[in-house]
């Protein structure tokens, strides 16, 4: 398998092109394995959510900043208000209008990475969706041999992080009417008032 599709590592200039040209490829993300496309790119959002067989459970987007959620069509007022839970390990649940990123749920978590490897590749590519690298009620893969397992040739790359089964996924929250509900423990945790716990 691996002499069929390509096996990149995550600073491989070609891995920014891929993504600039639609493709779907699996990257360690700053928590798990992922399925990733541009997530401006709408014909490359519609083939990751094809490969998940997924439907109405959008993806999490990925940036590098604030500015960068911002050009891609978040309202920035939103983001401001949970701004001070990133960059970290923190995906927020934030409404937006973007229906093809959505799967038109009017909703979507969104994080700022601190990962420095990661945010390099984020600076080439924008924000990127991303989903765990596995098909529904299945185990997320750990390595790059269980996504190939899962996925084959059907994505264009594989960028290889080694082992990642002791990582975490991200915390999941949502604000509502100014309460933090935490949706999803994970790699952070957060308090009854929304305060991260070192």
């Amino acid at each position: 398998m691996k002499d069929k599709v390509a096996v990149l590592k995550i600073n491989d200039p070609k891995l920014v092109e891929l993504f600039n040209s639609g493709k779907v490829v699996v990257i360690p993300t700053d928590t798990v394995y992922g399925l990733s496309v541009k997530a401006n790119n709408e014909k490359a959002v519609e083939a990751l959510y094809g490969l998940k067989n997924r439907e109405s459970k959008p993806g999490t987007v990925i940036a590098a900043s604030i500015d960068q959620l911002v050009e891609l069509g978040i309202k920035r007022r939103y983001i401001t208000a949970v701004a001070d839970y990133w960059p970290g390990s923190i995906s927020i649940e934030i409404p937006h209008g973007l229906g093809y990123l959505s799967q038109e749920t009017g909703r979507q978590a969104f994080r700022v990475v601190s990962d420095p490897t990661l945010l390099k590749l984020l600076q080439g590519t924008g924000p990127l969706l991303t989903t765990s690298c596995n098909l529904p009620g299945q185990p997320p893969a750990n390595n790059i041999n269980e996504a190939m397992i899962y996925f084959g040739d059907k994505v264009a790359a594989y960028v290889d992080g080694g082992d990642l089964s002791g990582r975490e996924p991200s915390t999941l929250i949502r604000i509502v009417d100014d309460v933090v509900e935490v949706i999803r423990e994970g790699a952070v945790k957060i308090d009854e008032s929304g305060r991260i716990i070192n």
